[in-house]
């Protein structure tokens, strides 16, 4: 019988696209110098320390001393995530750290995204070194710069594909229009996240709209000043090359009729391949359905996300609209998300069985309602991942805990793809498992394991692409 050690060395790099945990990666890094040659690039192509790891201030220094140290691995880095930094220590110690920071992202040569998000430690020596590498398309950053960095080297950065802005202050606005010329023939996606800020309106989103006609996505979060006026602007620059629409503005003057109006008579989203929309149920149901499917009229559309911002948790989002979505839509959809608006399950039902290729769904839906949701995820047998929430003000967390042996009959109902499936505030992977029954067949069961991606899943990302 062969053996796991007299398989070719070349399939070494395809096993190991299948680990996940970095962990895992480390310790397969200790077997030999064969195993270490193909398991140090893919540990350290993308390393990232998030706020809510353990001791994430100390591993953001054991990371870059080792990046510092060791030029041989940082050169493997190709996307470096920070979302935690240890500010609240001495000064001396504080510039000690920045300076093994420093030194070892000189050594990232090949970094291609870069992203930093807490609030008061990107610093403006760490952007010019960040200029000076050759491979960075994308830039994640905390748009707060009083005090901590000067935004004027960020007009140093001419070659971005993907620029987000993480509540930005007056004097990145200041030269947002100027940065947007600069980019303006790479780039490619631009995500903005103004919660409360009145600083960007549609008069900014207009003269950025100058520069932005190569566009492919945009992503608003917030932004309560930005009207149907600013956002408009920007698609008829882009010319229909738009393929992603993220419309999560909180603006009370943002007319979705005109909107829609104007990007039906146009076409100018004939390209779209994925929208996510905030919607104020508060508004009349049926003014607002028809007003989303007047926009997407002429849309591929793949991945669709609602959501609502009024605050009603639980209202309901209307069967004929789904139906509508999934008529117009059912050849090409991949991922259908509803977020804060509780579907029934005759919904459910309707978008697992005509949506052929559906991927991913995720759902708010009523607790009691899981006794009959196996029988519509059968009917979805392309389904990769399924996230249900529950609908606010059904009672504590602990109380509508679902057992484990009932998730698992669910996704025995289910088809083979499926990998990933959550309830509330739990996820969990499938894994299939080859048994040898007494007659010498082979049957594949599938089995619950904890989620090992150190990724957010999807359900819970702050901004849905």
């Amino acid at each position: 019988m062969s053996s796991f050690s007299s398989l070719p060395i070349e399939l070494l790099s395809n096993i190991l696209q299948h680990v996940i945990r970095p962990s895992h990666l480390a310790t397969l890094c200790l077997v030999n110098n064969a195993f270490y040659s193909f398991s140090a690039p893919v540990l350290y192509h993308r390393a990232f320390i998030y706020a809510w790891h353990k001791d994430g201030k100390l591993k953001v220094v054991k990371l870059f001393r080792t990046l510092s140290e060791h030029p041989e691995l940082a050169k493997y880095v190709e996307q470096l995530s920070i979302r935690d930094f240890p500010k609240a220590v001495a000064t001396a110690e504080l510039e000690q750290i920045m300076s093994v920071c420093l030194r070892g992202l000189q050594h990232c040569v090949n970094l291609r995204a870069f992203l930093w998000t807490r609030d008061g430690s990107l610093s403006t020596q760490i952007l010019e070194v960040l200029h000076t590498l050759p491979h960075l398309t994308a830039l994640e950053i905390n748009g707060h710069s009083e005090r901590y960095y000067d935004p004027n080297v960020l007009l140093q950065f001419t070659r971005l594909q993907n620029i987000t802005l993480i509540l930005p202050g007056s004097r990145i606005m200041d030269i947002l229009p100027a940065w947007a010329a600069k980019t303006a023939s790479t780039l490619r996606h631009l995500t903005l996240i103004w919660q409360s800020t009145t600083l960007l309106t549609d008069q900014v989103m207009e003269e950025l709209a100058v520069h932005l006609t190569g566009l492919e996505f945009i992503h608003l979060v917030g932004c309560p000043r930005v009207t149907h006026r600013g956002l408009w602007a920007i698609i008829l620059a882009n010319k229909g090359k738009l393929r992603g629409l993220g419309m999560e503005v909180r603006s009370l003057a943002f007319d979705l009729s005109e909107f829609s109006s104007l990007c039906q008579q146009s076409k100018a989203l004939r390209s779209l391949h994925s929208i996510s929309i905030h919607i104020d149920t508060k508004l009349s149901s049926q003014r607002w359905t028809q007003h989303v499917m007047d926009l997407l009229a002429c849309s591929p559309l793949q991945t669709f996300h609602l959501s609502s911002f009024s605050g009603e948790a639980t209202a309901d989002l209307s069967d004929d609209f789904c139906a509508a979505i999934v008529h117009s839509h059912f050849q090409t959809l991949r991922k259908f998300s509803v977020d804060r608006m509780r579907l029934s399950m005759a919904a459910i039902r309707d978008i697992c069985n005509r949506c052929v290729g559906l991927e991913r769904l995720f759902v708010v839906m009523q607790h009691e309602d899981l006794d009959a949701l196996g029988a519509c995820l059968s009917l979805a047998q392309n389904l990769r991942a399924f996230h249900a929430t529950r609908s606010l003000g059904q009672g504590s967390e602990e109380a509508l805990i679902v057992p484990e042996h009932k998730i698992l009959s669910l996704v025995q109902k289910c088809g083979w793809k499926l990998s990933q499936i959550g309830f509330y505030t739990r996820v969990m992977q499938v894994d299939r498992v080859a048994i040898r029954q007494n007659e010498g067949e082979i049957r594949i069961e599938p089995r619950l394991v904890p989620y090992e991606n150190p990724e957010i899943p999807e359900p819970f990302l702050a901004v849905r692409t």
